[in-house]
């Protein structure tokens, strides 16, 4: 019989002792709930990931316009996702024909006609929170699809009012009335509900309490705080691009063919949206975000963070692409790559816009993106940012994640609507793409050179756990 090594015996007396202390559940210990390590965010479509990071934000040259509006500070910023593109028509699209959809199945449903309200099981929906009688709440039948033109007298009546009327029409064409796209949101106040004056306080013998503080609600009002609900913002806007920017923002300029079909033809579908002002770019995010919520409540999938505006130092720090010290998204000093060519859509020279390949907005992805993957970060169109302008906001906001907004009253004067522009455009000079310098444009006024891109924060594990080997 060969004899067991002393390394058996140790593998043996270890494989006995093992079993002896085996756990068969919490025994008495605290063990949490869940396992973060089961949970993964997969890559979202069509962005990509920004690791956290340090950066010196600001300019990285002269102050040509000797504006002032900036001045270099080393921030940090957590991780992201951006994305990969400014937001195109085709994109913008599907959030516009929501919209149309959403109110034309409502209209059929108050018209009675079949089967565009979502039938539920009432013994699984709390009545309190959900009436499936009332028309304009109940669950709609996405799966079933419109006639817009259906033989159907009573089908036709029901959606009319989508339409233009008749004396509107031009050459009796039935079109849709985009005035009328109206999209209903809400959003929660987070920064508002965080202040200290407007926390809930309890009374001394903690059997109830009450709110003391004011709120600017969405009108731009001064009110006192109810409950919760008064940090629940509404808002309705429209949502249809203002095409006639093409034509407004120039002066003995033709640019008609643009105002007729830049949005809707099929043609410019991969071209940026433009003619989007803030508050519609802040309301597309919230509306993606329910999007895709919707979606992972039908599978059962708890949700990520929510789509919205960068912040100025996210943008920044993502245009820069890790090239600390780099005047553009590409590096260098330079609009011209070694072959002489220019390496964006800017306006590179007296009258002459298309010296780069196009006169006005090219298709996204014309040129090559930066280290991060991130495309058009400069030129093409400016890009709308979640902040409020301020000329000294780099001296008074912090140095993690700087943030600085203002929910403007109604009262407030213009220089209070202003929010930062980022990246320049088609028809700004090389000054304006680069990527410390900030701009700003009022909150409802829509351009024909500002679009936007969205953002998610990154949830899950610190970077240094997060696999570099994914961009």
């Amino acid at each position: 019989m060969k004899k067991l090594s002393i390394v058996s015996y140790v593998f043996f007396a270890v494989l006995i002792l093992a079993g002896c202390n085996k756990k068969k559940g919490p025994m008495g210990e605290l063990t949490g709930i869940g396992n973060s390590k089961d949970w993964y965010e997969p890559d979202p479509y069509g962005m990509v990931f920004i690791p956290q990071g340090s950066f010196n934000m600001g300019p990285n040259d002269q102050d040509v316009p000797f504006a002032y509006t900036s001045q270099s500070k080393t921030v940090s910023v957590d991780p992201f996702w951006m994305d990969v593109t400014e937001i195109t028509n085709s994109e913008y699209k599907q959030f516009v024909y929501w919209v149309r959809d959403s109110m034309a199945r409502r209209l059929l449903v108050k018209a009675e006609i079949d089967g565009y309200k979502k039938e539920i099981d009432e013994a699984k929906i709390d009545p309190e929170l959900y009436d499936p009688e009332d028309l304009n709440t109940c669950y709609l039948n996405w799966e079933k699809e419109i006639e817009w033109n259906s033989a159907d007298e009573d089908y036709r009546n029901a959606i009319r009012p989508l339409f233009l009327t008749a004396h509107e029409q031009f050459y009796k064409q039935k079109e849709i009335d985009a005035r009328k796209l109206i999209y209903e949101y809400f959003w929660v106040d987070l920064r508002q509900a965080a202040k200290r004056a407007n926390r809930y306080n309890f009374n001394d013998d903690f059997t109830g309490g009450q709110y003391k503080g004011n709120v600017v609600n969405e009108k731009g009002e001064i009110v006192p705080i109810k409950d919760r609900s008064s940090f629940i913002m509404h808002g309705k806007i429209n949502v249809y691009p203002d095409t006639l920017v093409w034509m407004q923002d120039y002066t003995y300029s033709y640019n008609e063919p643009l105002a007729r079909s830049y949005f809707w033809h099929i043609a410019y579908n991969d071209y940026p949206v433009v003619g989007v002002d803030w508050l519609q770019a802040s309301a597309f995010c919230i509306w993606r975000t329910q999007f895709m919520r919707d979606y992972q409540k039908s599978i059962g999938e708890q949700p990520f963070q929510d789509y919205r505006l960068p912040t100025e130092a996210e943008w920044e720090y993502a245009a820069r692409g890790g090239l600390a010290l780099s005047m553009y998204p590409w590096g260098g000093p330079y609009t011209r790559n070694v072959h002489g060519c220019f390496i964006a859509n800017f306006k590179p020279l007296r009258g002459n816009y298309g010296d780069d390949g196009g006169n006005r907005t090219l298709e996204v992805m014309k040129f090559a993106p930066n280290e991060y993957g991130l495309y058009d970060m400069s030129g093409n169109v400016a890009e709308w940012t979640s902040n409020a302008f301020d000329e000294s906001a780099y001296s008074f906001t912090h140095d993690l994640n700087p943030d600085y907004t203002y929910n403007a009253l109604k009262e407030d004067p213009p220089a209070l609507k202003r929010k930062v522009l980022r990246g320049g455009s088609w028809k700004d000079v090389a000054y304006y793409m680069q990527v410390g310098v900030r701009t700003y444009e009022y909150q409802d006024t829509a351009k024909s050179y500002i679009g936007f891109r969205c953002v998610r924060s990154f949830m899950g594990r610190d970077a240094a756990d997060w696999d570099a080997s994914r961009f």
